[in-house]
């Protein structure tokens, strides 16, 4: 495996809606108790605080509301947090002029995304007219951690209602190949979330776990006695060329290469019940074309013109705008994304 890829995780770890002004302090409050949490100093937990305020306070009065994910990020020996802002207003007109500090409208703190871009070890901004804006900002705990593009990442949201989501994700790394898995663990809440939670472990930790086959007959063995969960796995070989995809129930994965899509086969069934039908299927895959996988609280019908001003963009932030924009289904939501090397 991949030695920066093995030493990194990532846990979706609170939602906070943004849909009145009273959700700007409990956005920083959150945000600082993570912070605190994951063992930040107190002055970095105070500028992730701030930072956090100005975010959450552009989401609700210029995004006409919206939503931000706190995520715990761990390393070997240090921990980060990573937050995501999404709304779905009318976009920024000018992300540069917004990104210079002293630039507000409507009243802000004043401090703009500059002061976001200064307190923050990375930040990504995708502003799309009339469709809305999504910000990832991450915060080390040692601001002498190089900063670090992901390839793969994933974004997962509950079903209103729920504290916990029942849909996963993991990446694996074989040598120059990339294994994703989208998880969806049958029904809602606690009980989805333990079957989810099981195929990523033995995805990660099973023997064997190279291919989408045996990757997939191992999860399947896992699941017994559990809820049972849709399950599928993509294989991204550039060296060959292809993407292999094998899925089991209702998990929708398609390629982006350009502005062309291609949707990818998944086998109906249901992964730790009986014994299921799980055949690989391979795909063309072109230096830096995109792996998109998805549960089925995102409908599949976004094309490639959807996400083609984020093409280029990191993982993480064209997993988030197709969250923003295609988890519209009442259920948990799940995207994962993984670029070819190119």
């Amino acid at each position: 495996m991949d030695p920066v890829a093995a030493s990194r995780s990532a846990e979706d770890m609170s939602w906070v809606r943004l849909d009145d002004a009273s959700a700007i302090g409990t956005a920083r409050r959150t945000t600082e108790s993570l912070a605190a949490a994951l063992g930040l100093r107190p002055g970095r937990v105070a500028e992730v605080g701030l930072a956090v305020t100005e975010m959450a306070t552009n989401v609700h009065r210029h995004g006409g509301g919206g939503s931000l994910l706190l995520r715990a990020i761990r390393h070997a020996e240090t921990a980060a947090l990573e937050v995501v802002a999404l709304d779905a207003g009318p976009g920024m007109l000018d992300v540069a002029r917004s990104r210079r500090d002293g630039h507000s409208t409507g009243g802000t703190l004043g401090i703009g995304l500059g002061a976001i871009d200064r307190l923050a070890d990375a930040v990504e901004i995708s502003s799309m007219r009339d469709r809305g804006t999504v910000v990832v900002a991450r915060f080390e705990g040692d601001r002498r951690r190089p900063s670090v593009q992901e390839t793969a990442a994933g974004i997962t949201r509950a079903i209103a209602g729920e504290t916990v989501c029942g849909d996963a994700y993991a990446v694996r790394r074989e040598g120059d190949r990339t294994l994703l898995m989208v998880a969806d663990g049958s029904g809602h809440g606690p009980l989805a979330a333990a079957a989810s939670r099981e195929a990523v472990r033995v995805f990660l930790d099973g023997a064997g776990v190279t291919s989408p086959e045996p990757a997939l007959r191992t999860v399947h063995r896992a699941l017994s006695g559990t809820r049972g969960a849709a399950v599928a796995v993509a294989e991204l070989d550039p060296a060959a060329g292809v993407v292999r995809f094998a899925g089991i129930g209702n998990i929708a994965g398609a390629v982006v290469t350009g502005g062309a899509k291609q949707s990818m086969v998944s086998i109906g069934g249901v992964a730790g019940f009986r014994q299921p039908t799980i055949r690989t299927f391979t795909y063309p895959l072109e230096a830096g074309s995109l792996v998109v996988l998805q549960s089925d609280g995102v409908t599949p019908r976004w094309n490639a013109a959807d996400i083609g001003p984020v093409l280029g963009r990191s993982a993480l932030l064209v997993a988030a705008t197709v969250l923003r924009d295609s988890a519209v289904r009442p259920d948990d939501a799940c995207v994962a994304v993984a670029r070819a090397a190119g």
